[in-house]
């Protein structure tokens, strides 16, 4: 069986990339990707716009060309996929990584389609994957929807969106342009200041003029089946009529992967543990990428802040070869 030089999981921008520099430096690498190229990013909404410019998006210095100041999914599809094309990459895509063991000399890796030998691996599989469930009666429910993609399947209906980040102010403000009755339930006393500096005032006047309603300092309690229960900032119980809704919680990375590969994970965030030089976890050979290295702080790491690395990792393991 080959054993490759790196075997990368995630073909998100920061994997593409990590590819990239294995191909610079003649390493042998294969990526497996569960999904299609950047699979998170075909997931996000459709009009949603980056927060970055087209320039802090860019991998291994190739130019992004955007129309407008800030990318949208579309562009950001056409340039990590192309990249994938022009530089003929090794990629396994719908495979997923089931485990990884390491063994005295290298990396054993399961996927539900065969099995691979590394001596060294890449996990850059983001948190797109998993939804930060609020544990609550009624979640299972199909009106409820923890990924947001557009707004017309909630035309004239009753929408209950909760949260105050970029996902559950764009998913408020698209859906009551489309003729949704809005009401967002919030658990801070305002709006996120994370939100995108044009989008901000928007959802403010919305609030302000009553358009849009908002429940400051409050918690959903359960979801019914034609309503919502929750208990506002006077610790009131309300239960509104409702139709759909949409759960921007936020998302998670796999722990339970990372936990099985080997990786320590630290405090309440679990936090993963990992070198900051050199992106090596405490299991030797073994390496973060991207914004898998958070834990639950998924606000702290971005493409733009993660591109270097690939870079960081490819020349450790450059140095380990060159050492022996």
């Amino acid at each position: 069986m080959e054993v490759l030089d790196i075997l990368i999981i995630g073909a998100g921008p920061i994997g593409l990339n990590c590819a990239i520099e294995a191909q610079k430096n003649n390493l042998s690498y294969l990526v497996i990707e569960k999904g299609t190229i950047v699979n998170s990013l075909y997931h996000y909404p459709l009009y949603m716009r980056f927060f970055s410019t087209a320039e802090k998006l860019e991998i291994d210095g190739i130019p992004f060309i955007s129309t407008a100041p800030k990318p949208g999914r579309q562009e950001a599809l056409e340039y990590y996929q192309e990249i994938a094309r022009q530089k003929n990459m090794n990629i396994n895509l719908y495979e997923r990584v089931l485990k990884v063991h390491k063994n005295q000399d290298f990396f054993e890796i399961e996927t539900t389609k065969r099995k691979y030998s590394a001596k060294n691996v890449i996990i850059a599989t983001g948190f797109y994957d998993i939804p930060n469930f609020m544990h609550i009666p009624g979640e299972d429910l199909p009106k409820v929807k923890h990924y947001y993609k557009e707004p017309y399947p909630y035309a004239r209906q009753k929408v209950v969106v909760i949260g105050s980040s970029n996902s559950a102010v764009d998913a408020a403000l698209e859906t009551y342009r489309k003729g949704a009755e809005v009401t967002m339930i919030i658990r801070h006393s305002e709006i996120s200041r994370s939100v995108k500096y044009w989008v901000k005032p928007d959802i403010e006047n919305r609030i302000a003029e009553g358009s849009i309603t908002a429940h400051f300092n409050a918690e959903i309690l359960e979801i019914k089946d034609q309503s919502v229960i929750f208990k506002d900032q006077h610790n009131q119980v309300q239960e509104i009529e409702n139709d759909f809704v949409l759960a921007m919680t936020g998302y998670l990375p796999d722990f339970d992967f990372l936990t099985n590969s080997g990786i320590e994970l630290n405090g309440d965030c679990l936090n993963p543990t990992y070198n900051m030089e050199s992106m090596e976890t405490n299991v030797p050979d073994l390496y973060l990428a991207g914004v898998v290295c958070g834990g639950k702080d998924t606000h702290l790491w971005f493409i733009e802040n993660s591109r270097v690395h690939a870079e960081m990792i490819i020349r450790n393991i450059l140095l380990k070869n060159r050492d022996h």
